[in-house]
């Protein structure tokens, strides 16, 4: 996958040396409003699976980490009955975090559209994401995608919808 680079920021995949900042970057997203993240999760764990894959992305400006996203491998998702069996291989995007200073600069957005391309240079057939049903910010960024809601599930007791395109 080629680095995607603009307004001196560039996504690319994401290193061991990225990892504290990953994490320092999630962590400060608990406690804001619609998040559901905790102390328990996401961790140094889940960082370390996805760099073990290859899954996981991040966007920079310089040395500063602006966004990360990754690309999911969780069975339980995969396994919902909501995705279309028409469209698999779907895989999973998921872990979308934005520093504070660049969000509502349509990010997230962007960092989804590279996760898609990987995902679609990999062979996918679709691509599906969860969003926490009291996440009002990422059901709004999100809109503009065009994905399809396709269902909802309840996941560590928070409800979430399900969402679906094809790539």
């Amino acid at each position: 996958m080629k680095e995607n680079k603009g307004k001196n920021r560039i996504i690319r995949l994401a290193t061991e040396k990225d990892k504290e900042k990953i994490l320092a970057l999630y962590k400060a997203q608990i406690g804001k409003p619609f998040c559901v993240w905790s102390e328990h999760y996401p961790t140094i764990k889940e960082i370390d699976f996805d760099l073990s894959r290859e899954a996981l992305f991040v966007m920079v400006k310089e040395d500063t980490l602006v966004a990360t996203i990754s690309l999911d491998d969780d069975p339980f998702v995969k396994n919902l009955p909501c995705w279309t069996k028409s469209l698999q291989p779907g895989g999973e995007i998921s872990r979308i975090a934005v520093a504070d200073e660049y969000k509502n600069q349509g990010i997230a957005r962007q960092m989804i559209a590279y996760a898609m391309d990987v995902l679609k240079e990999r062979d996918f057939v679709s691509c599906h994401y969860l969003v926490c049903k009291e996440n009002l910010a990422a059901l709004k960024s999100y809109e503009p995608l065009a994905f399809t809601k396709v269902g909802e599930c309840k996941l560590d007791g928070h409800p979430y919808w399900c969402y679906e395109k094809v790539l």
